[in-house]
Order: C-alpha cells, then sequence, then structure tokens
C-alpha cells in the first residue's frame, strides 16, 4: 500500500506546479493558487503516509521523480515548453536513477 501512496503521492505533486502556472494569468489566479495549495498538501499527506515503510531517500527521490517527469510533459503538451531530444534524455535519466534507487537495497 505504501507504493501506492507514494505513485499518487507524485502524481499530486504536478498539479502544485500546473496551479502555480495558472495563478499567472489574471482570471485564473485565485483557483491556481487554491489548486496549487490543495495539491501540495494531498501530495504531502501521501508521502507522509508512504515514508512510514519506504526509506526517506527512496520516497523522496520517486516523489520527486514523478512531479519533475509528469510537470515537464504537462509543460510539453499543454503550455508550449520545449520538448528537445536533450530534455527528454533527462528526464529518462531522472527516472533511471529513480528505479536504481528502488532496485538497489
Amino acid at each position: 500500500m505504501a507504493w501506492i501512496y507514494l505513485i499518487l503521492a507524485g502524481l499530486f505533486e504536478i498539479g502544485w506546479p500546473v496551479g502555480i502556472k495558472m495563478s499567472q494569468e489574471e482570471n485564473t489566479r485565485i483557483a491556481g493558487i487554491c489548486f496549487a495549495v490543495t495539491f501540495m498538501g494531498v501530495s504531502g499527506f501521501l508521502l507522509w503516509l508512504a515514508q512510514k515503510q519506504i526509506p526517506i531517500g527512496t520516497s523522496y527521490a520517486v516523489w520527486t521523480g514523478i512531479g519533475a517527469a509528469g510537470t515537464f510533459l504537462v509543460g510539453v503538451t499543454f503550455y508550449g515548453d520545449p520538448g528537445s531530444l536533450g530534455r527528454y534524455v533527462g528526464i529518462i535519466l531522472i527516472i533511471a536513477g529513480v528505479a536504481s534507487l528502488k532496485l538497489a537495497h
């Protein structure tokens, strides 16, 4: 169950930078801030639950890795962020690093 909490925490981690981005527009400022704060709280709570059984270094790396990769993909898909080969390789390296933390005991 801890890994489910951790994956969900990572997915919710994507929501707060999206909320921050939303808040940059005048007509979605308040909604964006509320979105960001809500997702921060849920993400943090789920991370807390996951860390009861998963080591802190592993859980934090997985959490931020999911958040970084997911936020990158949202940025490229919905906000026109650049999606160069080098940037995709960087995301793959982040994922590989996180996987190595999980696999190496």
